[in-house]
């Protein structure tokens, strides 16, 4: 009885979250407003909206939580991380100075529906009922530049000052790839220490399923809004 109710409780928790959750590649009005006012390269600026992007960035660490959360060498979490890492910067760097533009609701849906992906892996969902594997570290790859892309798509609707333009945008990415290891450190210290708690395996099953929901509330909401936009 009481392990049911913890479970709805959790549940309960990721619906009144749904506001943070689907905001996550928002920018805040303050931030929007220095963006499009700069002239110029501002490297110090870029490199702190780009980390507290990531920092704040709900749906990149809900997929993070999720691919490093069965991992136990560092060696292997370096590995994943940094294949995202590759495909995330890829796509923002690409997509603001290379001008390529694609639906933001539906990109972010994508990258709501990669958190369902490593979820439902994490729960051997695809060996249980489809009797196969995906390439994980592919799928990381792939998943890392819709990630990017995701963002990409929010920057290119201010208007951007062309003086300084390449500086701020590289500034930028490593701001959030300085913010991601913050994040990362977090997140990994907390796993390290749950790992040697009694039960870890039966609650990973609970915690993947909460992953899983919060994903199909990111996609939900993106695919809602694009239908009614």
């Amino acid at each position: 009885m009481k392990r049911n109710l913890t479970r709805i409780a959790v549940l309960l928790a990721i619906v009144m979250l749904l506001p943070i959750l689907a905001t996550a590649h928002n920018v805040s009005k303050r931030d929007a407003t220095f963006v499009q006012a700069n002239t110029g390269a501002a490297v110090a600026p870029f490199l702190y909206l780009g980390a507290k992007h990531m920092v704040t960035g709900y749906d990149h660490l809900l997929f993070l939580v999720g691919v490093i959360f069965f991992l136990y060498r560092l060696r292997d979490v370096v590995q994943y991380v940094s294949l995202f890492t590759i495909g995330h910067s890829l796509t923002l760097l690409g997509g603001v100075l290379g001008g390529i533009h694609a639906n933001s609701y539906l990109i972010d849906a994508i990258i709501g529906f990669s958190v369902v992906y490593k979820a439902f892996d994490n729960m051997d969902g695809f060996k249980r009922f489809l009797h196969f594997q995906p390439n994980t570290r592919l799928a990381v790859l792939i998943f890392g530049l819709f990630h990017g892309f995701g963002l990409a798509t929010k920057l290119q609707e201010f208007t951007l000052a062309q003086n300084g333009l390449v500086t701020n945008i590289v500034s930028f990415n490593v701001g959030v790839e300085i913010g991601q290891v913050l994040a990362l450190t977090g997140v990994l210290i907390g796993l390290s220490y749950w790992r040697t708690r009694p039960g870890f395996l039966q609650h990973a099953f609970l915690t993947n399923t909460v992953l899983m929901v919060g994903g199909f509330i990111l996609v939900g909401y993106q695919l809602t809004g694009y239908f009614v936009a």
